[in-house]
Parts: C-alpha cells; structure tokens; sequence
C-alpha cells in the first residue's frame, strides 16, 4: 500500500474530488493517506519511583485530602490516600505544601509566537486566506522558546499550541508536553487529538474585509464557514467512495489530495477536534448549529466573553468553554463582561469550565489566574473551594484536549503530571517547587539541576 506522506499543491474542489474514475485493467496500488506523517519523538526524563507525604492533594477531580499521600511509579500515579505503605527511590515531606494534578493551558502561542517578540518571530497566523487549514502551528513552533522554560516554573506540564485567530479556518494546534526538548517532535504529546482553530466574529471580518475579499461581515463569516464545509463533505464522500470502490475490486483512480481538505475531513471524521475562538453568545450558538448542520461537534469556544449568557446550550451540547478572569473591553465584541463568567458557566449540570491562558506572561501564574474566579464568584455568593476551582485548569482542560483519559487528575493510572506548591495554589504568594511530567522531575525551584534553560538564553544577560 502506498502512503502519502508529502503534501500536493492545493487543487479546486472539482478537480479534488474528480477521482474514482473506473479503467478496464487490474487494480492500480491502493493510495491512502498518511494521518500522522510527523509523529511524537517524546520519551520521558529519567525518573524514580517517588512518594510525596503530608499534602494537602487537590486531585483534580472535587476531591480534597488533607495529610495525603501521592505515589509514583514508572511514569503513572500508582496511588493517592492517606499514610500510603509503600517503598519509593525517593520522600518528599510535604507538610504544610499542597499537591495538584500539572496545570494544562488549552490556549498558548508559545513557540509560534516566541521571545523575543521581534517580527521575524511572528509565526502564528497566516494571514493570506480566510480558509488556512492546511496550515500546522507545529511547523512554527520553536522550542528553544524561553517561555516555556517560564510557564513550567508555573506548574504548567501540558499546553495546547493554537494558530492565530485572523482567519476563519487558522490551521491545526498541536498539544505538546512541557519538556525541555530541541525538537517539537521531542514535546508532541503522544495520542493527543489534532485540534483546528476556528475564529468567529471582528478578526477575521477585519483583516479580509480590509482586503476587499469575503468576509467583510459576521454574515461572510457564516457563508464562508459554510462553503468550507461543503467541500469538505464533497472530498470526504470521494474518498470514501474510492475506499469502497477500490475494496470492491474496480480499478479506480484515487481523488486528488487537497491539505486544506484533509484536516476539514478529520474534523467530520472525529479525529480532529475544533477550538474556536469566539465572544459573543449569538456567535456561539451559531457555531453549535453550524456544527449540527455538517454533522461534526462544535468542541471548545475560547476567550467566551458572552458564555455567561447561553452556559445551559453549552453545557447541553458538551461544548467546553476557556475563559479569562478579567480580560475584556479591548474591543467591541469583548464588551460585555462579567468577571463571574466561568464560576456562572461552571455551575450549570455537565459543563465543561476552563481558566485559559492566551498569553505568555499569565502562563506563568494560571493557577492564580484561577483564584481571581474563585474569589470574585465567592464575593457574589458562590460556595467554590479550592477542590473544585482546581478543576478549571486541570481535569476539565483535559477534557477540552482530549486527553483525560491520560492526564488531568491525581487517579491511579494515569500519567504522574503533578505539581508540588510551597503553599494553597490559589495564594498570591504561591510557587511551585517542585513539577514531574510523566513521573520525571523537570522542575526544582531550589536545584539548580532541574532548572532548564533555553540554548537561546546561553550567555544572554
């Protein structure tokens, strides 16, 4: 069987789909396409079996255990309780420090948008088509990028890499783990779904209807949205026709290959999940139907400012929502902000509430970025304690990936991604001491060891 594994140039729709002609003769060499042509390299750090004793552990999932125990073995959480009989290589006497689950940020452009923020730099958004979604941010990102070293001082051991938002369809996001690495390859998180990014509303009607091309209004949003989804239900239906034809015993000549229509079809296959960036309510009900009308789910909307508004839809539809504390007025469709949005979206029946980064700089202090929720959904007689506000940047940010089911919660089996915190992780005074991905120590913040640095930084003062 012969695999693509290269991309062709980008072809009209009816000329994509023109295969499946049939030819008297024997059956040509089956064509597929290659899925993963640029697989993970990861491979955990050296580790050690390891046993934390004395913390308070918030496990991710509501559950709070004072004096507990977390146990590690070969990579996984082995167990979670109280006064844990076991031998590890090495103790930890947490007394007085807690233990969460590795935050994951769903929102970064580390890498793509790198520093030191300089034009040549700027990877992130390609800028030339509202439709880009033949475009991979893991093919921008760099990661000697300082700012990673900088967000796993702050807990963080998973974080998804998005695309920009200028275009209607920016590209594939790719989630990697936040190990120091020369390669991309070297962090991409292995099993973990693509993503696509989407972008709703003023960015992409801005950038394009400066150019005099569609769209130049949410409605041009809506039809482009549409067309796209079109021709990818039409490229779809060839190929599958061809894989039916070709298993049949005709000889048939496969569709041509079209990259931008590769990751739309993915998408209406399930294998790739959608993460739209989108503010206002009406938008994201939109979205929803959109998703209905082509049979794909709508996935994670991002920045959300309006969330508050339709958190019953969302939470009925299993859409996730990543939100900030407090960012809002910089433009129109950021206008109208509550700053309880993600506690008032949390507290609706299966809902899905994520506190997300969207910034180089508050990476660094999410789990802060967490406790400003926590707090000012308190002040306005909510009842959130620590147990659940952890949630919002662990199990539920595991959700919205994809990947719960290998990170996201202190639960016996799954991947050892824990931070240890000098103190309550929802304190201003909170620091990580100590983060283990994958039962591996990548961070101490008293062991120089531990303490990575970028090639780039080398001799920079």
């Amino acid at each position: 069987m012969r695999k693509y594994t290269a991309s062709l140039s980008a072809v009209a729709v009816a000329l994509a789909v023109a295969g499946c002609q049939q030819s008297d003769g024997p059956q040509g060499e089956k064509i597929s396409i290659e899925k993963n042509p640029y697989p993970s390299t990861y491979q955990p750090m050296p580790r050690q079996s390891t046993l934390i004793t004395n913390a308070t552990v918030l496990t991710g999932d509501g559950q709070r255990i004072d004096a507990g125990d977390v146990y590690m073995v070969d990579g996984q959480i082995k167990q979670v309780g109280i006064d844990l009989d076991v031998q590890a290589d090495v103790t930890i006497n947490a007394e007085g420090k807690w233990v969460t689950p590795g935050i994951i940020d769903v929102h970064s452009h580390l890498g793509a948008y790198p520093s030191p923020a300089v034009e040549s730099h700027q990877d992130g958004n390609e800028m030339t088509s509202p439709n880009t979604a033949a475009v991979w941010v893991e093919h921008s990102v760099w990661p000697q990028d300082p700012g990673f070293n900088r967000a796993r001082e702050g807990g963080i051991t998973t974080l998804q890499i998005l695309p920009g938002s200028a275009n209607l369809f920016g590209g594939r996001s790719v989630t990697l783990k936040n190990v120091p690495s020369h390669t991309m390859q070297g962090m991409k998180f292995p099993e973990a779904p693509y993503g696509l990014k989407m972008a709703c509303g003023e960015n992409p009607k801005r950038v394009y209807g400066s150019k005099g091309v569609l769209p130049s209004t949410r409605m041009g949003n809506m039809a482009g949205y549409r067309k796209a989804w079109i021709d990818a239900t039409e490229y779809k239906r060839a190929w599958e026709k061809y894989e039916a034809d070709y298993d049949a015993g005709k000889n048939v000549e496969a569709p041509e290959r079209d990259i931008t229509l590769d990751t739309l079809s993915a998408v209406l296959d399930g294998d790739i999940l959608i993460h739209n960036h989108c503010y206002k309510a009406e938008e994201m009900a939109m979205m929803i139907d959109l998703g209905k009308e082509f049979g794909y789910h709508s996935g994670t909307f991002h920045h959300g400012i309006e969330a508050y508004k339709i958190a019953d839809l969302l939470a009925e539809n299993g859409n996730c929502a990543a939100l900030w504390p407090d960012w809002w007025g910089f433009k129109m469709e950021a206008y109208d902000m509550v700053q309880e949005n993600v506690a008032i979206v949390d507290a609706v029946k299966n809902s899905c509430a994520i506190v997300h980064s969207d910034s180089d700089t508050t990476i660094q202090r999410l789990n802060q970025e967490a406790a400003k929720v926590m707090y000012r959904a308190n002040d306005n007689g909510f009842d959130i304690d620590e147990a659940h506000a952890i949630k919002w940047i662990t199990s539920n940010a595991a959700k919205s990936l994809g990947v719960a089911d290998k990170t996201g919660t202190l639960s016996a089996g799954k991947q050892a991604d824990v931070v240890l915190w000098n103190q309550n992780p929802f304190s201003v005074y909170a620091k990580a001491e100590q983060v283990f991905i994958d039962g591996a120590k990548v961070y101490d913040r008293n062991d120089e060891k531990y303490q990575a640095q970028s090639d780039f930084m080398l001799g920079q003062r």
